[in-house]
């Protein structure tokens, strides 16, 4: 299998690379877990001061990002790739980025290609083009991309093979299963008179693993509630969940 790719084209190229560079995919970066190629759209620009915007046709306030520096930055960064990459645009009106999309692209086994725009955004036929998908980090808008695409490497990248040291460094964490995490404690047993849960002092696996679920199941029944409707309950999950209700 060949090394996860990500390109992502940016205004801001330090910015991500700071960030990107560092913690767990940093690492991954440097032991070939993960492949990493941050563009400057500019180096693509097709005049001489560089310039990436312009006024949008029909008036309006702001800049609108051109299209054909973005097409040029894509078609290099597509010239050294094996496969047809898919390409992905930051943008408030895309798709709600959530755990289950991010577990489909750790699969899909093609090069990612990120846009992130600025401004007012970007030329809609450059969309029209190349772009395969529109996603969103939330129902917010930020100032440029660059957050939210390094946001989109970051929950993929942990996924992929050899990112993380074991598997269940993500399977246990909130989302990933439907539900939140439980609770996590460490040393020391007693902090400011609060006591860890005598059961995972016990080194009994099965009560402490009975015990997890049931906290993952209180927390996402009192935090997000929303979530247990899409969970596959068992007979024991429903019934501890009346007991919370009474």
């Amino acid at each position: 299998m060949t090394t996860p790719r990500f390109d992502i084209a940016t205004l801001f190229p330090e910015m991500c690379s700071a960030v990107l560079s560092e913690s767990v995919i940093g690492r991954a970066v440097k032991a070939n877990k993960l492949d990493i190629r941050i563009h400057n759209i500019r180096d693509y620009s097709t005049d001489k001061w560089n310039r990436v915007d312009d006024t949008t046709y029909g008036g309006g306030m702001g800049m609108l990002m051109q299209a054909e520096p973005i097409y040029k930055c894509y078609e290099y960064a597509k010239s050294s790739m094996d496969e047809e990459p898919l390409v992905i645009y930051m943008s408030p009106k895309g798709k709600t980025l959530t755990q289950n999309l991010c577990n489909e692209f750790s699969k899909i086994n093609r090069p990612i290609f990120i846009i992130c725009g600025h401004y007012e955004g970007i030329d809609e036929r450059l969309i029209e083009e190349i772009v395969d998908m529109e996603i969103s980090v939330g129902d917010y808008v930020l100032t440029g991309g660059e957050l939210g695409a390094m946001v989109l490497v970051d929950s993929i990248g942990r996924l992929c093979d050899g990112v993380l040291s074991n598997e269940t460094c993500f399977t246990e964490e909130s989302h990933y299963n439907g539900l939140l995490e439980y609770p996590q404690y460490t040393k020391p047993s007693v902090w400011r008179n609060r006591e860890v849960p005598k059961v995972l002092l016990s080194g009994h696996h099965e009560n402490i693993k009975k015990w997890r679920h049931q906290k993952a199941l209180e927390s996402t029944y009192y935090k997000r509630p929303d979530m247990l409707k899409n969970y596959n309950l068992t007979k024991e999950d429903i019934e501890f969940l009346q007991t919370l209700k009474k």
